[in-house]
């Protein structure tokens, strides 16, 4: 389920700043949204956005961003987001 979530968001991260733009960098679950992939804080909230339409409330994205520090917050990587929803889709299943 985690590979499916992972290129669910992959798919949503490439809609939100083109293709061109991640040409050059390899997206896995330790890809950060900040160091790895230089987002922009628009353009997470364009992401998260994409995710709350496909995830609904089943996954509550501002809650989850709302827990983070600001370490955490800009440490985040595609692994950290992955498994919030993994887990949450497990938990409403």
């Amino acid at each position: 389920m985690s590979d499916d979530i992972r290129s669910e968001v992959v798919r949503m991260l490439i809609d939100v700043v083109g293709e061109d733009f991640l040409l050059d960098v390899e997206i896995g679950p330790g890809t950060a949204f900040g160091d790895d992939l230089g987002l922009e804080s628009i353009e997470f909230v364009a992401l998260v956005d994409r995710l709350r339409t496909h995830y609904g409330d089943r996954v509550d994205f501002p809650a989850f961003i709302a827990g983070l520090d600001l370490d955490q917050l800009i440490n985040l990587t595609i692994g950290d987001l992955v498994d919030h929803i993994a887990a949450q889709e497990q938990a409403h299943a």
